[in-house]
């Protein structure tokens, strides 16, 4: 199936229509984004490669086979045309209140289109991310009203699921494992799913990132942008 692109209409989409999933993926604007990123990567560096992170997340998203489209809630002009064109949906961040809000308003307009849908929020900052691996999240999460997958360092959140009928209530930022464990979300237990836990805040997150494997765009950005610091 070709890739269709679309902007607060039917989500757009390159997997199987019947998937049960939709992902909601928030990103703030690039010039914002990865300041934890500062030892590794400088001012002109850092918004390149929150892009390219968005960029390997949400293809290899929209190449899991239980997903159904991912919408992804930004505000940023750049980002938004670069990920329409990969087929995500792309929904303004109206609230413009915080990556909670911002998550709760994506899911919102996820079920505007699909009341049935089960809903899942994803970290943008994925770049190894396997979508054979996400599928096996979804399998496990499709198991429970609400629930998540905690980051790398076992404080984090990367994924938080809401079935069908059920509400989001994202808590992430911080220590928020600790939160959606609190507010009953069900946390999911799985081995061989490191891409779906690895975020990127900081260097050592990106070098264990690299180690796995980051797509392309994560690859080359950062391959062209250290040559140029190096320069």
């Amino acid at each position: 199936m070709g890739t269709r692109c679309a902007r607060n209409g039917e989500p757009a989409t390159n997997t199987d229509p019947t998937a049960p999933w939709s992902l909601v993926v928030p990103l703030k604007p690039l010039v914002l984004a990865k300041s934890r990123l500062a030892e590794a990567a400088d001012d002109v560096l850092r918004p390149h490669l929150a892009l390219a992170f968005a960029q390997d997340t949400v293809a290899a998203a929209l190449a899991c086979p239980e997903v159904r489209d991912v919408a992804v809630v930004t505000d940023d002009p750049a980002a938004a045309a670069e990920l329409a064109a990969l087929g995500a949906r792309i929904v303004p961040d109206t609230p413009a209140a915080g990556l909670n809000a911002a998550l709760a308003h994506g899911a919102e307009a996820v079920r505007a289109v699909r009341p049935a849908a089960a809903v899942g929020a994803l970290n943008a900052d994925l770049p190894a991310l396997r979508p054979m691996e996400l599928a096996r999240v979804l399998a496990r999460a499709s198991a429970f009203p609400r629930a998540f997958l905690t980051d790398r360092a076992g404080i984090g959140t990367t994924f938080l699921s809401a079935a069908p009928g059920v509400e989001l209530r994202p808590a992430f930022g911080g220590r928020s494992r600790r939160r959606h464990r609190a507010s009953g979300a069900v946390e999911i237990l799985l081995d061989g799913v490191d891409s779906v836990r690895q975020d990127v805040d900081t260097g050592d997150d990106l070098e264990a990132a690299l180690v796995l494997g980051v797509g392309p765009r994560t690859a080359e950005r950062w391959q062209s942008g250290a040559h140029a610091m190096d320069g």
